[in-house]
């Protein structure tokens, strides 16, 4: 398959590149820097100019192919809502462009946070929620079915873990605890995070790509929930600080993600893809070193 991947030179898209063209499919991937074109270029895939606000060179992509990976986001929680505008803009036009074609429109979301319970593919986000601007957008790009289009979503957990990850939360952890000279957690550290492992991630996103059905709403989750207390004891040991909670505020905008507990399962995404992730988990990945 020709497969057109937004965010290709992220973190996830850094791994769900290679695992495609492993897989041997052919990859072009969206490039607004020509830092981001070397790097995507550097992987062996095919470089398309241009950038979310750009629905022209989306559509081109889009209509080019046999099929779109969304990974593409602005991560800038100053400017969360614009970023969750930008996202629909482009969903709806790389879903517009695919109409009719049964091609795959895989896009990305993030699991909900249920306190007291484990989210499950079935579950929405609630109404306010840090995650429920992307799960609105996810519904539109699920509603696309009905205009001949092959939808999936991919719901990302709290933690995309790895050897490489340098912005990711538990990289931002890292940075919070060498800078307060303490590994913190908020609470009784007992709320929980999912976690996978980016190259099981990715592996996920290739089976979405090739064989979700129409309307599919998958979790990469491998990890159902790290508590917080537990994250917070590994960095300090690396670091060989002391460990004790801290104000969720001495976190940043970390802090609301600490203090809630939002465990996940991906039991019917392995059911349903056969997928079942092999990396280590966030402890052990923590514990191999290559975060510090």
């Amino acid at each position: 398959m020709r497969v057109f991947v937004t965010g290709a030179s992220g973190w996830v898209g850094s791994a769900v590149v290679p695992e495609l063209i492993g897989a041997g499919h052919q990859v072009v991937g969206l490039a607004k820097s020509d830092s981001s074109a070397a790097a995507i270029a550097a992987a062996g895939a095919e470089v398309l100019r241009g950038g979310l606000d750009d629905p022209d060179i989306l559509r081109k992509g889009a209509a080019d192919s046999d099929g779109v990976v969304h990974l593409a986001f602005i991560h800038d929680f100053a400017r969360f809502e614009e970023a969750i505008q930008t996202d629909a803009r482009a969903i709806a036009v790389m879903g517009a462009a695919l109409e009719g074609s049964g091609k795959p429109l895989v896009v990305t979301a993030g699991t909900p946070a249920l306190p007291g319970r484990v989210a499950t593919e079935r579950d929405e986000a609630p109404p306010g929620s840090p995650a429920a601007g992307r799960d609105a957008n996810a519904k539109a790009a699920l509603d696309m079915a009905a205009r001949g289009v092959r939808p999936s979503v991919v719901r990302l957990p709290r933690s995309v873990h790895g050897e490489g990850d340098t912005h990711g939360f538990l990289a931002r952890l890292i940075g919070i605890a060498r800078d307060a000279d303490v590994s913190g957690y908020v609470g009784d550290g007992s709320s929980r995070w999912p976690a996978v492992h980016v190259l099981d991630a990715a592996h996920l996103f290739r089976l979405a790509l090739e064989h979700a059905p129409a309307g599919s709403v998958l979790q990469a989750v491998a990890d159902e929930g790290v508590p917080t207390r537990d994250i917070a004891e590994v960095i300090g040991r690396h670091l060989d600080l002391q460990t004790s909670p801290a104000p969720a505020e001495d976190f940043g905008f970390l802090g609301p993600l600490l203090s809630v507990d939002q465990p996940a399962s991906s039991a019917l995404t392995r059911e349903l893809l056969g997928w079942q992730p092999t990396r280590p988990g966030l402890l052990e990945d923590l514990d191999e070193g290559h975060y510090f």
